[in-house]
């Protein structure tokens, strides 16, 4: 009988595995090959001339370090915003509230929210009407690098407060407790205890900011007016406007590339990092 019970709950189990399977198969791996294989064509047979015209144009270069500088200085913002906060909110009371207003924002669509700030930040928007107040003529907040810095951190503040906070609230109290009551002053603290027992968390947020922030396009567009160029509005170019889908899917495969390498390398930090608490 309890063999009979085990092979059905392994079966049971196996349906529930099948939808995820599928999902995985049509619409993550089946692309990815489609792309690598789109990318080693020129619409004739193999080919490696569409990897050789990234690597000799300086143009796709330069694409690529915008993508990194402009994704480094997305999550930089915000770390240094999400980590006081996920902090203070590990402190509070009604904590469940606080993180439903928190992920409340990610319920939202992204081109609802890059129009709103379009609204905002536009000639005759909330915040030139609020500068006008002071004597201050109308800026040029939209369409700038600042603008779309602000846009994309606030769009993925909630993804690094999320796991930052996670990590602090398995941090058992006593542990601080202990470090204050051993004369550590609060700074101290923060860099030897709280931080260092919170890196985890710190590392999930980095892959769960850095990553997406290499291919962004449509906030390229909407917010940074195209003088924000990242391999992610080459891409979107190359698809949609000159049909040229072979180049498309070569850059395609090297941000895919360059995104898992960025996941292993903090990946490789966080496991090291666990291995040095457990000895």
């Amino acid at each position: 009988m309890k063999e009979m019970k085990n092979n059905v709950m392994k079966k049971s189990k196996l349906i529930f595995v099948i939808p995820y399977v599928l999902w995985l198969i049509l619409f993550v791996i089946a692309p990815i090959v489609l792309i690598t294989i789109n990318a080693f064509s020129d619409g004739h047979g193999f080919t490696l001339d569409n990897f050789r015209r990234f690597f000799v144009d300086g143009t796709f270069l330069r694409m690529t370090l915008n993508s990194f500088w402009y994704a480094f200085l997305i999550t930089l913002f915000t770390l240094i915003i999400s980590y006081p906060v996920a902090y203070i909110l590990s402190q509070l009371k009604n904590q469940q509230f606080w993180l439903l207003l928190i992920i409340l924002p990610t319920w939202i669509n992204l081109l609802l929210k890059a129009y709103a700030f379009i609204g905002i930040f536009g000639q005759h928007g909330l915040v030139n009407n609020f500068l006008h107040l002071f004597g201050i003529g109308p800026q040029n907040i939209l369409f700038t690098n600042f603008a779309f810095i602000f846009v994309a951190a606030y769009i993925e503040i909630p993804f690094m407060i999320l796991p930052i906070y996670n990590a602090i609230t398995d941090i058992d109290p006593a542990v601080i407790q202990a470090a204050r009551d051993l004369g550590a002053n609060k700074w101290q603290t923060f860099i030897k205890v709280l931080w260092p027992l919170s890196k985890s968390g710190v590392e999930a947020g980095v892959q769960a900011v850095f990553i997406p922030s290499l291919s962004l396009f449509m906030l390229t567009r909407l917010i940074g007016g195209n003088r924000v160029i990242t391999l992610g509005t080459a891409i979107e170019e190359y698809f949609m406007t000159t049909m040229n889908w072979p180049m498309g899917s070569a850059i395609g495969v090297i941000l895919i590339f360059l995104m898992v390498v960025v996941m292993l390398i903090t990946t490789s930090s966080d496991s090291h990092h666990k291995k040095r608490i457990e000895l």
